[in-house]
C-alpha cells in the first residue's frame, strides 16, 4: 500500500512540496505520444523529453547533433499524452550556450510550440545569466549538474564527476547559484553519493538523481535503458526492469515465421 500524497497534477510547486515532506521524486525521459501515455497512467511524476532522444531515437553517438525543432517536435508528442505528469524539456547543445537572449528564444519556442511545462539545460555558474533571463519570461527552469554529456568532448569521458575535492566544491558552489538563480530543480548526474547526498541537504529545492546514490530528492532513468530496449549500456546505476529487447525481437520473429508459413492470417482473422 503505498503511503503518497495523490495528486491529480505535477506542477513545480507539487514538486517543491514533494521534498519538504520526504517523498520521493520519480521521473523519466519519453519522446513520443505512446510511451508517454504508458508512463503517466503509471504516475510518474516528472517526465524529461530529453536530448538523449539523439542517441535512442535518432541514433548518435553524442547528445549535440540533436536540434530545437528535434526537441519541440519530440516534446509536443509527449504533452498530447500527459494528463498528470510535469513535463521537462532538455534545451538541446547549441540552442543556449554563450547567449542569453537565444537561450530566452529557445526556452520561448519550447513552451509556445509544443506547450511544455519547464525547460532543463546543463551548467552552472556559467549558464546562470541565461537561465535568470529565462525566468523573466516565467519560465520554469531545472538544472543539471555532475556529468553534463554536452560538454563530452571537454570532458572526453562519461567516468564519474566531481571526485576530487576541486570538482566536488565547484559542484556545491554551483548547485546554490543555481537555486539563488530561481531553478526549481537540479539533476545531478554520475557524481559520488556522499556528495549528492550533501547537496541535497544544502539547498531547499528538489535534487534529482542519475548515479548520484539514494541521499537525493528522486531519480531519473533514460527509459529505453530501464526498460530492456537498449542492450549496450549497462553502466552501475542502472537497474534493468524489463528485457524489451529481446521480448520484441521474439514477437517480431514469431510474426515473420506465421506469415511466411501462412499460419497468419487464420481462417478467425479474416472477413
Amino acid at each position: 500500500m503505498s503511503t503518497y500524497k495523490e495528486v491529480k497534477k505535477i506542477t513545480t510547486h507539487i514538486v517543491q512540496e514533494m521534498k519538504l515532506r520526504g517523498e520521493k521524486i520519480s521521473m523519466l525521459t519519453a519522446y513520443d505520444y505512446s510511451m508517454a501515455r504508458i508512463f503517466d497512467d503509471a504516475k510518474i511524476d516528472i517526465l524529461l523529453v530529453g536530448d538523449s532522444a539523439s542517441n535512442v531515437m535518432h541514433g548518435y553517438e553524442t547528445t549535440l547533433p540533436i536540434t530545437l525543432d528535434h526537441m519541440i517536435a519530440h516534446a509536443a508528442s509527449v504533452i498530447r499524452a500527459v494528463k498528470r505528469a510535469l513535463v521537462v524539456v532538455d534545451l538541446p547543445f547549441g540552442s543556449y550556450q554563450g547567449n542569453s537572449k537565444e537561450a530566452l528564444n529557445s526556452a520561448i519556442r519550447i513552451m509556445k510550440e509544443a506547450e511544455a511545462h519547464a525547460i532543463k539545460l546543463e551548467g552552472g555558474e556559467e549558464v546562470v545569466e541565461s537561465i535568470k533571463r529565462i525566468l523573466t519570461a516565467g519560465i520554469p527552469v531545472m538544472g543539471h549538474l555532475g556529468l553534463t554529456p554536452q560538454s563530452i568532448y571537454k570532458f572526453g569521458t562519461y567516468e564519474v564527476r566531481a571526485k576530487e575535492e576541486e570538482e566536488a566544491t565547484k559542484l556545491m558552489h554551483d548547485a546554490r547559484l543555481l537555486e539563488e538563480a530561481g531553478c526549481f530543480a537540479i539533476v545531478l548526474e554520475k557524481i559520488p553519493s556522499s556528495l549528492a547526498t550533501r547537496v541535497a541537504q544544502s539547498v531547499k529545492i528538489p535534487i534529482i538523481g542519475i548515479g548520484a546514490g539514494s541521499g537525493v530528492d528522486g531519480q531519473v532513468l533514460v527509459s529505453h535503458d530501464m526498460l530492456g530496449i537498449n542492450k549496450e549500456f549497462s553502466p552501475k546505476f542502472l537497474r534493468r526492469y524489463l528485457s524489451l529487447y529481446d521480448e520484441i525481437k521474439d514477437a517480431v520473429e514469431r510474426y515473420v515465421s506465421d506469415v511466411k508459413s501462412v499460419d497468419f492470417p487464420n481462417e478467425k482473422e479474416q472477413y
